[in-house]
This record gives structure tokens, sequence and C-alpha cells, in this order.
């Protein structure tokens, strides 16, 4: 019997040849300034040498009283338009902190320490183990020094301690990359939500490194997982007004003195989700430093969703019925994340989507809401606006979530979600491993962008997009908290990782 090929369903033929229709219609629109520069460009190479002396008599026979000032003030209107533009923001280089080996903390190292903690009831604990085998971490996470000692250790001073052997820790390593000096930095940020001592985060980074007397210090709290690029946005906008100047910033979080020992199960779910990490990041506006420096600062957008709504109470910190203070994780923080990410996109995608897409999305808006058309809304393909996207790894559903929203693939999902397999939920500074995680694979080329998508309480979302100056060599990055181990990721995660204790 003669072999007969199957044929594929219609339906994926129509999606195959909508596709190549899409692929030659953003060719199109991409090219479209070369379509029509290109014949002037010919037309204007066949004038003849004539008609080119014709042209310039003609062009001196007018009115000089006129073209002076004209001129003039071409010249004057182009000067002040490019001194009112808004200074170019470089990043020189970032550190991720990378703690210590006897700071692992496995699964089953974190249920152990529950138990031993005698604080939960045997509903809570299987409650946190449910939570726990479908987190997708990996079994080398870190937590700090105080909740792994038994009994608990939960103190003002070693919370104190923890700030300063992370903070520190990304800074020294930071500066040692740059080779930059204390007395050069002008603008300090540091944020951090849950740990705000007096003397403040910041004026003990001040203090440790002698920074000059009349540095613009900024310590930022109580803005939850997002907080890393309002710190980028605020430096940004100080890099403004403080020419040829040097901006660190730096992220941490820190449950030591936030640890919940109850039994109210939405305070339970970040005992179980957050765990050790910070970032240091050293940004620019001098000119000079644009070849040295890895990153160019393109947009940052910022959105809030506001308190009248029910984003409002998706992370917030709350007293039991036995005083006892812990952080609260709602339910509905996944479908929130969802809109405030729409809200979003909505400011950037004007600014970075390429004009094909732009004119899809209007098409698509008109036709619903002026023509009724009963269509789906339009998704832009922000795939053709970035190389590549470091989405805040606070759970795997979130991460599930924005994948779906954004139609990204594995490939473009995966420093996200490797950096929640090895390092956990580090708030604000998981954006820079995820980072990290693509220039330790030699990702990130000349020209790449890349988009950092930070969710946080509020209920915000906060993007920051980057342009690579440099093509990153990873043979280069020496102090790269991946670099040891890169060669064994990715790695498959399984939906459920049994924990046996």
């Amino acid at each position: 019997m003669e072999y007969q090929k199957k044929q594929p369903p219609e339906n994926e033929l129509n999606s195959i040849k909508l596709k190549y229709v899409k692929l030659g219609y953003h060719y199109l629109m991409s090219k479209a300034m070369y379509l029509l520069v290109v014949p002037l460009t010919i037309a204007f190479a066949y004038l003849s040498i004539e008609d080119l002396v014709h042209l310039s008599n003609r062009l001196y026979k007018l009115n000089l009283g006129l073209v002076i000032p004209c001129t003039m003030l071409t010249v004057l209107l182009s000067t002040l338009f490019l001194r009112s533009r808004p200074k170019k923001v470089y990043l020189l280089n970032f550190a991720c902190y990378k703690p210590e080996p006897n700071l692992l903390c496995s699964n089953e190292a974190f249920m152990t320490r529950s138990v031993l903690s005698g604080g939960f009831s045997e509903e809570s604990l299987a409650f946190q183990k449910k939570i726990l085998e479908r987190s997708g971490f990996g079994p080398k996470t870190y937590a700090s020094k105080s909740l792994l000692e038994v009994p608990m250790n939960i103190s003002v001073e070693q919370a104190r301690n923890e700030a300063e052997m992370v903070m520190f820790g990304a800074i020294d390593e930071l500066l040692a990359k740059t080779g930059v000096k204390c007395k050069d930095i002008g603008i300090l940020v540091v944020n951090c939500s849950l740990f705000n001592p007096v003397p403040s985060l910041s004026a003990m980074v001040v203090n440790r490194y002698k920074l000059r007397g009349n540095i613009s210090s900024y310590n930022l709290g109580g803005m939850g997982c997002s907080s890393g690029l309002i710190s980028i946005d605020l430096a940004k906008r100080l890099l403004q007004v403080h020419p040829n100047s040097y901006a660190l910033v730096v992220s941490m979080e820190s449950l030591t003195l936030n640890w919940y020992l109850g039994n109210n199960r939405s305070m339970l779910i970040t005992n179980c989700l957050f765990r050790l990490g910070a970032a240091a990041i050293l940004l620019s506006n001098r000119p000079s430093d644009r070849r040295r420096s890895k990153y160019q600062l393109i947009h940052t957008v910022r959105t809030h969703k506001g308190a009248h709504d029910n984003s409002y109470n998706c992370v917030f910190q709350k007293e039991d019925s036995n005083k006892r203070v812990g952080v609260v994780l709602s339910k509905d923080v996944v479908s929130v994340a969802g809109d405030a990410l729409k809200t979003n996109i909505t400011t950037l995608g004007p600014l970075v989507l390429p004009i094909s897409e732009q004119l899809l999305f209007v098409a698509n808006l008109v036709g619903r809401k002026i023509f009724k058309l009963k269509i789906k809304q339009y998704v832009p393909d922000f795939k053709l606006a970035f190389e590549h996207f470091c989405i805040h790894a606070g759970g795997r559903a979130v991460l599930d979530e924005l994948e779906r929203s954004l139609g990204l693939s594995e490939w473009h999902m995966e420093p996200s979600r490797m950096t929640l397999y090895r390092f956990g939920n580090t708030s604000s500074s998981s954006l820079w491993y995820g980072l990290a995680y693509c220039e330790a694979q030699g990702r990130i080329k000349k020209g790449d962008r890349a988009w950092q998508i930070g969710f946080g309480s509020g209920f915000k979302c906060n993007s920051v997009v980057w342009r690579a100056l440099q093509t990153i060599d990873p043979a280069n990055e020496k102090n790269n908290p991946w670099i040891d181990e890169i060669d064994e990721f990715p790695v498959f995660v399984p939906e459920i990782s049994p924990i046996v204790i």
C-alpha cells in the first residue's frame, strides 16, 4: 500500500500562513525608510553637472536677508534642543551577592527548622511543605544565619548583621569590578522593604565606605519587590541634575525580624518564598564612561494600581490574633500582577515597539471600540522589541502568568526560572541575578535590549529597559554568581519536588 503523508490540520495551516504574512509585514514596515530614501537617492544621482549648477545659482539668488536669520534661528533652536535633552545614563557594572555555602537552605532543611521551631501546627507544617514542593526552588537557595540556627536567633542585631553582610558583600565586589573610588560617588540609593533600622541602611553604607559629606543619600522602604527598579528610576532622575556623577544603587531584603511564627496561611507563604540575596549597581552620566559601560539606560516606566481596588491588599504587613507580625501574600497576587502588567505595557509599548506592532494594536483597538467587532484583544509581540526578559522571580505562578500574557518562549523565561530555582525569591535583587544569568550564558550581544519587569506591594509593576553597549564575554565575568556552575544550567524543574524529612 502506498504511503500517504499526513496533512496538518486546516487551522494549523492557516496559522503557518498567517505567521509568514506577519513576518513579511514586519519586514516591509521595518524597511519602509529605505524603500522611500533609495528611489530619491537614485533620482538625485541622475542629475547632471549642469542641473546642480543651475540649482546652486537659484539658491544664491534667494533673499540673503531672509536666509541668514532663518539659519541663525535654526542653529539656536537646535542648540536649545540638544541642551534640553536628558543626559544619557550608563550602567558601568553590577554585582550580585552570593552567600557562603554554610548558609545553604534546601527545602528539607527549611522544613526541619520549621518543625524544630515549635511555632507551627501540623496543618501549618503540611501547608508549608505543599508550598515548597511546588515553589520551583532547587536544593541550593540561601537563608540568613539567624533563621538556620536552632533555636532561631531573631533580633535587631542579627538583622543588622545580615544587612551588612549582603550589602557590603555586593558593594565590595562592584567596586573591585569598576575601580571607581568611593569619593567619586555622588548619589546613593538603598532599598529594603521590611527592615528599616535607625541609623538607616544608607547611613550604614556611607559610614562603612567613608562616602563624601555632600552625597545625595536616599533610603527607600516599604515598596516591596518592585523597589529595585524604583531605585533605578530615582537614580536616573538625580543624574539629570548632578553632572559628571556616579550613582550607587543597592537592592536587598531582610526577613530576620519579619519571620512569622504562627498559623495564618497567607502570612506563612512569605516564610517559604523569600531567600537571601542582594545586588549593587553603579550608574554614571559621564560621557567618557560610555566605552567601558555594559549597558545604557533607555526607559524607566512606573505604574501603580491605586488603593481603591483589591490590589492594595496583595502584599502587606499584618498582625494575627496573637499579635505576631508577618507579611501577607494574597492569593489574588497573580491576577493582579497580570492587570498591573497590562497598565505598564500600555505606557511602555509606544516607546519600544516597532511601528508595525503599534499599527496592528491601534487597528485592533479601533475595530473593537469603534466598529464593535467581536475580535480578541491584540497582544503586541514584545519579542520584536527585546532580546532578553528578566522578570522578578517572585514565584512559579507569577512567572507562568507572565509567560502566558506576553507569549514568551521557554528560552525567554529561562533566566527567571533558573534564578527562582537557584537563589529563590531574593525580592528586588532577583532581576539582577536573572541578568547575570544571561551574561554567564553568553547571551548578551552588543545592541541587544533587555527588559526588566518588577512587581511589588501596592500593587506596582515597574519596567526598566537597557541596551547592551558591548558583547559580554563570560570568560571575563570572574565574579558572576553563576559562573562557577553555569555549565549545569538550565535544569529541568518538575511541577512537584517531594520533600522527605
